[in-house]
């Protein structure tokens, strides 16, 4: 699953830690956290010059204001890859309103095997957003086994508003075993597509993180955070096979007395485990409290795959599905820096059932599966494998000098053990 830094590193990196790629000003919210030891490696003009990119592996890259950069991936004839890129504006940068990233996925011989957008949208407010490349064995293109290449591009570089930035890149690659007898070739035909009711019940205080690899695990509840213009926010809750999610977003209304509207000023997002965008929900803002909701979303089913609806097809494996909340900038100009209330109604419903028999294993191993290490994670809030003193910071919300003395108080403890030992 994830890979996430341990208590102490991020204890005692709490005030002086900076990670490439995030805002320098201070008090600027951090655009992303990359994940912890990415691989660095440069995108190439020429699909002949291509690096490659190992299932399994995260990677840092970057992407130019125009043009295309591409990697390569080596793959056999029987397993289904999976190529996430997330693109992080730099601090300062501006957008159109179809600004954003492309990323395609092609064979050896030019053939397209799927091409994924990921845009910015009507607010313009920079900030992460992923699209994803795949390549399906059950498919007529790409069938094929060799080397395969994952273009990626920005969107509208010259549109209006664009600043011709480079952008930081984050790319994770993941491969799923074909099934060991053969299964469903079409999409279910029918589910519950009634629009859910959201959860009711007083919100949790649970902290979101700053990346998709650094994301709060979360499960079915009520939970609230507070999120400033341009700052996002991430989420994972664990959707077994069979279960469907809903999710409800509200952000509160304005102490500032300031007027105006601002145009999807809470973006929702929920991505699946391989990073594939499922749906998302745009909530206006005028100083009054809004709310807003995914749409009724399927079960999820190794079936969905063959649905020719891009947000039922994505809904093809179990596994933690993230949730990603944007504020926009714009939220700043009238109605101040906030803080903001957000909460999140999360509803899975249905009782998980048994998967399909995988002829292999997936790389990362277990990242379509949910875990009992998963579900307890998302009931304590806290990644499992992480240690005591970051479930304190989680659960408690304790603050950078409490964080510190946490910190020092675990590295005593243990100073202590080793020297009566």
């Amino acid at each position: 699953m994830a890979v996430r830094v341990g208590a102490a590193a991020v204890v005692l990196g709490a005030t002086a830690a900076v990670v490439p790629g995030q805002a320098a000003a201070a008090g600027t919210p951090s655009p992303y956290a990359f994940a912890d030891g990415a691989q660095s490696v440069k995108g190439a003009r020429s699909t002949g010059d291509a690096a490659p990119l190992k299932p399994g592996g995260t990677y840092r890259s970057s992407l130019p204001s125009s043009g295309k950069v591409s990697y390569r991936l080596d793959l056999d004839a029987a397993t289904n890859a999976y190529v996430s890129v997330t693109a992080v504006p730099s601090p300062g940068s501006t957008v159109s309103v179809v600004d954003g990233v492309e990323v395609t996925v092609q064979d050896a011989e030019g053939n397209t095997c799927s091409v994924d957008t990921a845009r910015f949208g009507a607010a313009r407010s920079p900030h992460p957003i992923a699209a994803w490349g795949r390549r399906e064995t059950g498919r007529p293109l790409c069938p094929k086994a060799g080397a395969y290449f994952v273009s990626v591009e920005r969107v509208d570089p010259e549109g209006e508003g664009s600043s011709p930035d480079t952008w930081d890149l984050e790319l994770v690659a993941m491969t799923e075993p074909g099934e060991a007898k053969t299964g469903a070739t079409s999409a279910p035909e029918a589910w519950n597509s009634a629009t859910p009711q959201p959860l009711q019940g007083e919100p949790e205080r649970r902290k979101g993180g700053a990346g998709f690899s650094g994301a709060t695990p979360v499960d079915q509840g009520v939970w609230r955070d507070d999120i400033r213009p341009g700052q996002t926010l991430f989420y994972e809750v664990p959707v077994d096979w069979g279960q469907q999610v809903s999710v409800t977003a509200e952000l509160g209304s304005s102490d500032s007395g300031g007027t105006g509207y601002t145009s999807d000023a809470l973006d929702l997002d929920l991505y699946n485990p391989a990073r594939g965008r499922v749906a998302d929900v745009g909530i206006g803002y005028d100083g009054d409290q809004k709310s807003g909701s995914l749409p009724p979303l399927p079960p999820v089913d190794h079936a969905n795959r063959y649905a020719a609806v891009s947000q039922v097809s994505a809904l093809r494996f179990a596994g933690s599905y993230y949730l990603v909340a944007h504020l926009s900038e714009a939220v700043a100009d009238s109605f101040g820096d906030g803080p903001f209330v957000m909460t999140l109604r999360v509803r899975t419903s249905g009782e998980p059932r048994s998967g399909p028999e995988y002829a292999g294993e997936s790389v990362p191993k277990g990242v379509f599966e949910v875990s009992d290490e998963d579900r307890e994670a998302a009931a304590e809030g806290v990644a499992a494998g992480d240690d005591t003193a970051m479930r304190a910071l989680a659960v408690g919300g304790i603050g950078t000098g409490s964080a510190l003395l946490v910190g020092l108080g675990v590295w005593t403890v243990m100073a202590r053990r080793r020297t009566t030992t």
